[in-house]
């Protein structure tokens, strides 16, 4: 139901973060994860983030969620948008997995939208990659090429854009999917009652990686080298061109030590930005608790949203999981790769995992913190 109709290996060399590209019925009978109703009802929560677009003469009102009803919106222009569907609905990892020949780091989540005749939210500009999976009913969607485009309402705030002249312009029906990197314009309107999937992908900006590593320096209290000059410069007031040079050099220094930066893209590039929906049992487990829910037959599940990753040519045995450090022996290496790589295992799989006494010792740990869970 999830399988692409294209090649992944063809699509990162021509498309992945170079243009947009519209791909007719990349999913062969595709059918919705979630309802109309279900995803209503989902933004009734708390916990979920979510929001309403109405669209309006030349502008858009956003209320954000939860909600209690809908029925002052009416029948047309608006639409509904639920961020991070897969911490809270586990179908959602079926769809998810279909897009794994793209990192998990890079994985930010999946947005849903329903929406009525004329729901839209304009012409803007994302700075993250997303593929647009249309579900049931039909949306007009519009690209345009990258440039220089004025704000909406001349507000430098907003993404927003005045407009643009498309590239690429279709009706989406269901299973077609739109890719569109970041920087290029698009926007989208509703034709009929329609469901649409929206799967983000990010990366950390310049901003972003100096402030996770600065963090880090402080807290491990490292970089503590100091800068030192072999000439100064004849002008008291004037900071020297090779002053100013190596001092920069520190930091070059600083990032081409992995001891510096591995930890710190480990821990940073786990975190998600939407709340997890995390399990914690209301009493640890055991390890005799693991053994008799798996001889009752259960299944073993990563929550929705959980990231577990590593850092290749790592300096140690370890996966960091939610911006927290979880070390490893490396025999166990091979049960450490199945753990990252799946979302789930079925009881005969989690029977296997456990036979090793300290891969049971890790997944033990992640059923405590509540980042895993048995069901049946």
């Amino acid at each position: 139901m999830y399988t692409l109709n294209f090649d992944p290996a063809e699509f990162l060399s021509q498309y992945w973060q170079k243009k947009p590209i519209l791909i007719k019925n990349a999913f062969p009978q595709f059918e919705d994860i979630i309802s109309a109703d279900e995803l209503a009802g989902l933004a009734f929560e708390d916990a979920v983030a979510s929001r309403v677009v109405v669209t309006k003469t030349n502008d858009w009102q956003i209320i954000e969620g939860p909600f209690e009803e809908y029925e002052q919106f009416g029948d047309s222009n608006w639409q509904l948008l639920v961020q991070a569907l897969n911490h809270w609905h586990p179908d959602s990892n079926k769809l998810i997995n279909a897009f794994r020949f793209i990192p998990d780091w890079r994985f930010d989540d999946l947005m849903v939208s329903f929406a009525t005749p004329g729901g839209g939210v304009g012409a803007h500009i994302d700075n993250y990659d997303v593929f647009i999976i249309q579900g049931e009913g039909q949306r007009h969607w519009t690209v345009g090429d990258k440039g220089h485009y004025a704000p909406k309402n001349n507000d430098p705030t907003t993404p927003l854009i005045e407009g643009f002249e498309p590239i690429i312009d279709a009706v989406l029906e269901k299973g077609d999917l739109l890719y569109i990197p970041p920087g290029y314009p698009h926007q989208g309107q509703t034709l009929t009652l329609a469901m649409s999937y929206s799967i983000g992908f990010r990366a950390p900006s310049q901003q972003e990686l100096f402030s996770e590593l600065a963090d880090s320096l402080i807290d491990n209290n490292s970089g503590l080298k100091r800068f030192t000059s072999s000439n100064e410069p004849k002008l008291a007031s004037q900071i020297s061109t090779s002053h100013q040079q190596d001092m920069m050099a520190l930091i070059t220094e600083l990032a081409a030590n992995p001891d510096n930066y591995q930890a710190m893209l480990g821990k940073m590039l786990s975190q998600n930005r939407f709340e997890l929906d995390i399990c914690e049992p209301e009493e640890p487990y055991s390890a005799e608790d693991i053994t008799d829910y798996l001889s009752q037959g259960a299944l073993l599940y990563r929550i929705g949203g959980l990231k577990l990753l590593r850092v290749e040519a790592d300096s140690e045995s370890r996966i960091f999981v939610n911006g927290e450090v979880f070390n490893y022996p490396a025999h166990i290496e091979t049960d450490i790769n199945k753990l990252c790589e799946n979302f789930s295992f079925d009881n005969q799989q989690a029977v296997s995992l456990m036979q090793t006494a300290e891969t049971q010792k890790v997944i033990l740990e992640l059923l405590n913190r509540g980042y895993f869970y048995f069901a049946e």
